[in-house]
């Protein structure tokens, strides 16, 4: 029975890798098609049926090409963090609330604020082992942008773990049947959304990965399969924190067609906010952290804290 249970996880964990996958792709050429619509073209429309096929040429072309590597790096650990930040963005999918036997566990805030955490020594490795200087400085800003605002991501989540009081997240459905959290936090949510768009280095937070300034920042000497690891590993925490937000906020996990109508509207806003606004200046960064949103995470944690003892 232990052995059948095994071969059933090991199954769905296979599938959830699939899934991710072409889930990552098909975000990709939604990107790129929405991303050409608000820039008056089309975007990819000639392979397959309107460009259908263009995300899985562009990943054959990828990982067949060689992988070019600087002389000066540092090889071992050049060519592994790729590999590592890919693995770390998987890993971080197995705390969502599944119905059927994957992996379940009581502490999957606390997993994912661990595995969000480490997502950031990639970025720095990957910077650091190139050597190269626009590489490095790509590093040391991404470091910088995640001391200055995991501390009011982690503050903002801990508000919504006060509200059902665990850390298991398929509370979240139960708290949530009367009315979402959107509704009851919603300076909060936006906090976290914006949060969240910081998080996966995206536009208008995207200082590792400043084409204008730093020749693409972090991941410049990346070619090939390493490039492409990378890419993977942002998209999938792009559609990860799409689904968090959807868990936490609008009304948790359930398997049916109006989450996942949900979690493509909140993985849409990522692209439509790319396309509308231009990169933040840096040190405004650190003064929306540090200045706006810890304040709003701190007050708001606090009310909320009362707001459950007065309800209990």
């Amino acid at each position: 029975m232990m052995m059948n249970d095994l071969m059933m996880i090991f199954i769905g964990i296979l599938f959830l890798i699939v899934g991710l996958l072409i889930g990552v792709a098909f975000l990709v050429l939604l990107e790129r098609k929405v991303l050409g619509y608000i820039q008056i073209r089309k975007g990819p429309n000639k392979l397959g049926m309107g460009g259908i096929l263009q995300s899985f040429s562009d990943a054959i072309k990828l990982f067949t090409k060689e992988m070019i590597y600087p002389n000066y790096s540092n090889y071992i650990v050049y060519y592994m963090s790729p590999i590592m930040s890919f693995m770390l963005s998987i890993l971080i999918w197995v705390v969502i609330p599944y119905y059927f036997n994957l992996i379940s566990f009581n502490l999957g805030i606390l997993f994912i604020l661990s595995c969000l955490s480490l997502g950031v020594y990639m970025v720095l490795v990957a910077g650091w082992s190139s050597n190269s200087n626009y590489s490095l400085l790509g590093a040391l800003r991404a470091l910088a942008q995640t001391i200055s605002y995991e501390v009011s991501l982690s503050i903002i989540l801990l508000s919504s773990v006060i509200m059902i009081m665990n850390f298991n997240m398929f509370y979240f459905e139960m708290y949530q049947l009367s009315v979402w959290f959107l509704f009851l936090m919603y300076p909060l949510s936006l906090c976290w959304f914006s949060s969240s768009l910081a998080e996966t280095n995206r536009t208008p937070f995207d200082f590792a990965e400043g084409e204008s300034e730093l020749v693409s920042g972090f991941n410049v000497e990346y070619s090939s399969g390493g490039f492409a690891l990378i890419f993977l590993a942002e998209y999938s925490m792009i559609l990860f924190m799409s689904l968090l937000f959807v868990i936490i906020y609008m009304g948790g996990y359930s398997l049916s067609f109006f989450f996942y109508m949900k979690l493509l509207f909140i993985s849409f806003f990522f692209i439509w906010v790319r396309g509308t606004l231009p990169r933040y200046r840096y040190d405004k960064l650190m003064y929306l952290a540090w200045k706006s949103y810890l304040p709003i995470s701190l007050n708001m944690l606090i009310f909320f804290m009362g707001l459950k003892i007065f309800l209990i």
